[in-house]
């Protein structure tokens, strides 16, 4: 029997002992976002509770290292060969053992699905309070992507259309390239932007504190943007709505977003579509309804009537004795699949109408029409 006088890793996770690799792994990617130090700064206990957490993933996901701790506890440190961490600072350890690159391949997929921006190490994003904000690594930042509601006509999004769009947009100051001023070299990290090693488990690849991972530091204040390091921008941007879009799509157009610091790219332009109804078109999905008045006569005898369709009228059929309320449907003539081929369909809910004034002759016709039908269309009730 083993008595242990540090907290249990199954503990710190919230795990049971027999719980699978998969269980483990979720529960830590879950506390890791909670008491990660860039979502709680300054917070002492929130930073050892993170360590803590770190320790004990470390162990309990190498089936090795958690069975020597199942069977030995806190002792199991004692029981590895040489090179596993033995405390102190794991930061050092994965350095020392593997690499600096071991800290972010440790943290890849926590911070992968928490979305990366420009698809390398630049920098990741975290919500915290419901505002999205950026913890810059080291090296030049990619500019911010910017999204922009964009209303359209029904007819633009069923057949695409090229527009010319207008925006203003907080942007980079372009004189001092968000810096806030002219800058030089930061002493603190020699400008490399990467806080020094040896300061703990939290210094290794992370951004200098001083310049924030930018290298420079801030000597005096850009006179254009104020040392704010922002300057609205008004741009006019023509670009392409590829046929199909509907409210809800979101259409990226590449480079069009904010500047990058120091020459790195520039973000995207996201257009978010707003589609305005059409007086006689609805859409569902990628088929287009439509209601067609029809008189009693065209629904009793059948004959070819002229429908609207989003290509322009065509000519239907309608069979003889079509009930008010059936549909017809004209293959082919809805809305082009979005970014593949083939279109839907349209489809016809026909609306029987009933004249309100006869003339003389037409109600004698009618009456004498009557006297030779005998069909009760109540006859089922």
């Amino acid at each position: 029997m083993r008595v242990d006088s540090k907290p249990d890793f199954y503990e710190i996770l919230g795990v049971s002992r027999d719980a699978s690799q998969d269980e483990i792994k979720k529960a830590y990617r879950r506390l890791a976002r909670e008491y990660h130090p860039d979502v709680n700064p300054n917070d002492d206990q929130a930073e050892q509770r993170f360590k803590e957490i770190s320790q004990a993933y470390q162990t309990l996901k190498d089936p090795e290292k958690r069975a020597k701790y199942d069977q030995f506890g806190e002792a199991w440190e004692q029981a590895q060969q040489g090179g596993e961490w033995q405390g102190g600072d794991f930061g050092q350890f994965v350095y020392s053992n593997f690499g600096a690159g071991s800290f972010r391949d440790i943290f890849g997929d926590l911070f992968g699905d928490l979305g990366r921006t420009g698809g390398g190490p630049q920098g990741f994003t975290f919500t915290t309070g419901g505002r999205s904000r950026m913890q810059p690594e080291p090296g030049p930042a990619r500019g911010h992507d910017v999204e922009y509601e964009l209303a359209i006509s029904f007819d633009e999004a069923v057949h695409g259309a090229e527009k010319e769009i207008s925006l203003t947009m907080a942007d980079r100051c372009p004189e001092c390239e968000g810096m806030g001023g002219a800058t030089q070299s930061c002493r603190t990290c020699g400008g490399t932007g990467q806080a020094q090693s040896g300061g703990g488990f939290f210094n290794l690849g992370a951004a200098c504190p001083q310049c924030h991972g930018t290298g420079q530091v801030v000597t005096s204040r850009c006179s254009t943007c104020r040392g704010s390091g922002e300057a609205s921008r008004r741009r006019r941007i023509k670009v392409r709505i590829p046929a199909g879009v509907e409210t809800g799509s979101r259409v990226r157009i590449a480079g069009e977003g904010g500047r990058g610091m120091a020459g790195a790219s520039p973000g995207d332009l996201i257009l978010n579509m707003r589609v305005q109804p059409h007086p006689l078109f609805r859409r569902k999905g990628d088929d287009i309804r439509l209601e067609l008045p029809v008189s009693f006569i065209e629904a009793a005898l059948g004959g070819k009537v002229s429908v609207p369709t989003i290509d322009g009228p065509v000519t239907m059929t309608i069979p003889p004795g079509t009930q008010s309320g059936q549909e017809l449907r004209l293959k082919g003539k809805g809305v082009r699949h979005l970014g593949a081929g083939g279109r839907g369909d349209q489809y016809v809910r026909v609306e029987v109408t009933v004249p309100e004034k006869l003339s003389k002759r037409q109600r004698e016709l009618l009456e004498e029409f009557a006297e030779t039908w005998d069909e009760d269309p109540r006859a089922s009730m």
